[in-house]
This record gives structure tokens, sequence and C-alpha cells, in this order.
């Protein structure tokens, strides 16, 4: 199943155990699960905050909320790039946490079953691997599947809630 989406989508939050939304960081396909995306939003002004670490971009204002925001791309050590008009915030719910990722681009909802996915490499030196649950092939595309529960863990979306607050 493959479908496109649109800025402002509003994700369903229903079981979909086998959905991903991919999309594009440093020409690598990754995905997250869409049970865990809430929505898909153009890039805005993001405010920046003291104190946060360099992948952390600071926190947006999204009707009300205040949503920390990271760069997945510098979140996983690849290097920083200028934002166009395909880069685009992807809102994520982990565990009653919201936060944002800046994607280079969205790519498509897929399907991908336990079955496609294998552990990736035990390669030194690494990180990405950190925040992978695993990777699949898809046609002939490779997809990297993020663990968002890893990505941002609950001491630093606290510790960047807390310096947004302050």
């Amino acid at each position: 199943m493959s479908e496109e989406l649109a800025f402002g989508a509003h994700i369903p939050s229903g079981e979909l155990q086998n959905e991903y939304l991919s999309f594009w960081a440093d020409r690598q396909l990754f995905a997250v699960p869409i049970r865990e995306v809430r929505q898909i939003i153009r890039m805005q002004k993001i405010v920046e905050v003291p104190d946060y670490p360099p992948y952390a971009r600071g926190i947006i204002n999204l009707r009300g909320d205040i949503i920390p925001i990271i760069d997945v791309r510098m979140r996983l050590g690849k290097p920083e790039i200028p934002y166009n008009d395909r880069t685009c915030i992807i809102i994520i719910d982990v565990g009653g946490h919201q936060y944002g990722i800046v994607v280079d681009q969205v790519s498509e909802v897929m399907e991908i079953t336990k079955q496609q996915f294998s552990q990736p490499p035990q390669i030194g030196g690494v990180s990405v691997n950190e925040y992978l649950n695993g990777i699949a092939k898809i046609e002939n595309k490779v997809v990297m599947a993020l663990d968002c529960s890893k990505l941002l863990r609950e001491k630093e979306y606290q510790a960047l809630v807390s310096a947004a607050e302050a």
C-alpha cells in the first residue's frame, strides 16, 4: 500500500501495525510507524532556545501547543543543510509526548511487515544504529525504520520542554 501525503495531513491514530511513513534525510530513506505520526506540516519559523543541544533546533507554537523540534539529520550525525521548499516537520507522539522532526522530504505511506525487517548491521562507530529498529528492502528501496522513543528520550524531551518554558 502506498499513498501520497499532503502538508497539513492529520494522520489517523488507529492500530496500523504495518503502516510506516517514509521520508528522506541525507539521501537515505527512513520510516517511522504511522501510529506515532500525528501530522505533517510545512517548515515554519523555529524559535531558538538557549542551551538546546545542536540537533534540537528550538520550538514551534502549533495551535497553542509548544512543540520541541529536532533536526533528524543532525540527530543522526549527518551534515546540516539549508532548508528548502521540500523540507517539512513530522509531528510525532510517543507516550503522550509530542515533538517534531525536520526531514528533507516526506516520501509515502508504505506497508512493511515484521518479516520484511532485518536487524541493522553492527558496524563499529556508526551512531545511526542506536536509533534503528530494523532495515527493510521494499521493491528496490532500502528503508531504515527509526525508533521514535530512542530518537528523543524521556529525559531529553523533559529537558527541552523545561528549557522552552523558562
